[in-house]
């Protein structure tokens, strides 16, 4: 949890960050999952993006997220949600 702090102080980040240690939202999201890497297998979060609407529901999933234009992606998305013209829900 320092790490996140110390993170979002260096970002300027203005809203809250979770923290989950015990991976607990994670299971709930169903992306706490089994990993392979190099014949090794081990538990770990599945990159995944959620956006949830003001209602508290999940609007969107972006499952197998890669850094690459993802940003892009979420802001297109965060549009196409919005009340109104050009606004962000």
């Amino acid at each position: 949890m320092d790490s996140h702090a110390r993170w979002k102080r260096k970002l300027g980040i203005p809203y809250p960050l979770l923290a989950d240690t015990q991976h607990e939202v994670a299971r709930l999201y169903g992306v706490w999952t089994r990993k392979s890497l190099m014949g090794k297998t081990s538990w770990g979060v599945a990159r995944t993006t959620f956006l949830i609407g003001r209602d508290g529901r999940i609007a969107r999933v972006f499952p197998n997220v890669k850094v690459a234009g993802h940003s892009r992606e979420v802001l297109e998305a965060l549009t196409q949600l919005a009340p109104g013209p050009g606004g962000v829900a």
